[in-house]
């Protein structure tokens, strides 16, 4: 796994004690309304709005607030217009920058993203410039605490995972887009359940990045991740250790 994805995964279990809960919780927000809004309000015959779901819940987001996204998603209730815009663009170092949004208001966040980039020896590129890079995969998380690697593995393999690591103290599973919710599924049947899953773009090949490149990376994802209207942040960025060590 390369330390951008290790520095996602700090910002992601920070992300339900942190004092920025509000935030996550608005951005979940958004994505169970667009899902509601793509896909209808069942969870049951929607497997994004399913997996938004499933992420506020883990979230610890009150059932009060998922309940009025989902209706304001299926016109039920009034609510904002969300459009779904992905930028791609380029870090210190050359590290490629695939960034999802949900937005009401496209010029801003365009704008918003731009100035944080060139802020931080970034640059914004054009559609396509990067997305190559990237593969359409799930994830699903397991506290390497509670299972041992061989439990994991084999129920896992026998649902279809694509790959199983250990990073720190969680295992990671890679899945196939299509198998995702399958092999989410099928784990939980074989007994190991999940702290958290997502469907993510990850790199085909990763850049080395250190030093001072390195810490204007980590200044960009900051950034990026704190502004509302952004969702996710992909990276094909291996960041130093010592560097993500010192930031957490």
């Amino acid at each position: 796994m390369s330390g951008h994805s290790k520095w996602a995964t700090i910002k992601r279990k920070k992300a339900a004690t942190d004092a920025r809960r509000g935030q996550v919780f608005t951005k979940l927000i958004r994505e169970i309304t667009v899902a509601a809004r793509e896909g209808g309000g069942d969870p049951n015959f929607n497997p994004r709005l399913r997996l938004a779901l499933d992420t506020a819940k883990t979230a610890n987001m009150p059932a009060d607030n998922m309940e009025r996204a989902i209706k304001k998603g299926t016109g039920e209730l009034e609510g904002v217009a969300y459009e779904e815009v992905t930028y791609e663009g380029y870090g210190p170092g050359g590290v490629a920058l695939y960034i999802e949004t949900l937005t009401d208001n496209a010029k801003r966040t365009v704008a918003d993203v731009r100035h944080i980039l060139d802020k931080h020896d970034g640059n914004l590129g054009t559609n396509g410039s990067v997305a190559w890079q990237f593969d359409r995969k799930g994830q699903i998380y397991v506290d390497a605490s509670r299972y041992h690697e061989d439990a994991v593995f084999e129920a896992a393999i026998e649902a279809g995972a694509e790959d199983v690591i250990q990073e720190g103290d969680e295992f990671i599973v890679t899945t196939d887009m299509s198998s995702f919710q399958e092999v989410k599924d099928g784990m939980k049947e074989g007994g190991v359940e999940s702290t958290q899953a997502e469907l993510t773009f990850v790199a085909k090949n990763e850049v080395s990045v250190a030093g001072k490149d390195a810490v204007k990376l980590l200044r960009i994802l900051d950034a990026l991740e704190e502004n509302d209207d952004v969702q996710k942040v992909h990276s094909n960025a291996d960041i130093d250790e010592a560097v993500l060590a010192e930031a957490t």
